[in-house]
């Protein structure tokens, strides 16, 4: 993707399975709200193919339409509306391509539930919180029982209880519904909690592809090991923290203190997998 001289997305090139969550992490700038336009239908790439449930996004129809989710990082609202009238607006979108084996959409009751909007149902769209209005946005794009479910920065101003929530609710829909869910966000634990792979982009370029675990064995591969021994606080890094706390306890069989065994984190592999491509122009792409 271009911007006339400007090359946003530069050879692009990944696969989502059926049922995956798949998160899309880079920093601000490094083309993932393009990408997911993209793959919706919103945007022209400059070259390249495109397929999403087996159609080009740019030519394909209401029917497929129909099988797509879309939560977008903002949108105007209908403030007007009640919230149980907006969703059963939408809901009547997808009731023509309902079918035996897939019926739409959703009962509202039960959505409401789902989002935890049942309390706000009869209320205007307009007096609801930023995270109530968030809550809804999330509704919209559910409401039609989506096999490919796109979210952009789903839990931007979510509470702690509100994104605890929509977790569960991400994890519902890919295990007992087997929806196939990419989104983008900056919340790397939120990455790491709902993520069965994680695609790290970073000047339009995929640097890194794998599950949180395997990312980070492979770009930092490494256990940090806190310690003290006779009031002196030691600290060592190690590739195998098992062996090395093991040799630990027999050197010192009067006892530690304070032990702390901290595996690397997905943060920690993102910090340096984006590091790393900084200092290269090269890209350094790591596959699990």
């Amino acid at each position: 993707m271009s911007y006339g001289p400007r090359e946003v997305l530069k050879g692009l090139d990944f696969e989502v399975r059926r049922g995956e969550v798949v998160a899309l992490l880079g920093p601000n700038g490094a083309g993932k709200t393009t990408t997911i336009e993209i793959l919706e239908g919103f945007r022209k790439p400059s070259d390249g193919e495109v397929r999403v449930l087996g159609e080009s996004p740019l030519t394909a129809d209401e029917a497929w339409r129909s099988r797509v989710g879309v939560v977008l990082q903002s949108w105007r609202d209908h403030g007007r509306w009640q919230v149980r009238e907006l969703l059963e607006q939408f809901g009547s979108y997808y009731a023509p391509y309902a079918t035996p084996d897939h019926p739409r959409p959703y009962d509202t009751d039960e959505l409401l539930d789902r989002v935890g909007l049942t309390a706000q149902a009869s209320a205007k769209v307009k007096s609801l919180s930023g995270g109530q209005r968030r809550r809804l946005d999330v509704a919209i794009g559910i409401v039609g029982r989506p096999e490919m479910l796109f979210l952009d920065e789903p839990t931007v101003g979510f509470d702690p209880v509100a994104r605890r929530d929509f977790h569960a609710l991400v994890r519902r829909l890919s295990d007992l519904e087997d929806t196939t869910i990419l989104l983008t966000t900056h919340d790397l634990n939120e990455a790491e909690k709902l993520a069965d792979r994680i695609l790290i982009l970073n000047h339009g370029r995929i640097v890194a592809d794998g599950s949180a675990a395997s990312l980070a064995e492979q770009i930092s591969g490494t256990t940090e090991v806190r310690w003290t021994h006779h009031g002196e606080a030691h600290v060592h890094t190690t590739a195998d923290g098992t062996d090395f706390v093991r040799d630990l306890l027999a050197r010192h069989p009067d006892g530690i203190t304070d032990l702390e065994v901290r595996r690397s984190t997905l943060e920690d592999t993102y910090l340096a997998m984006v590091a790393r491509h900084e200092q290269s122009d090269e890209p350094r792409e790591v596959v699990a």
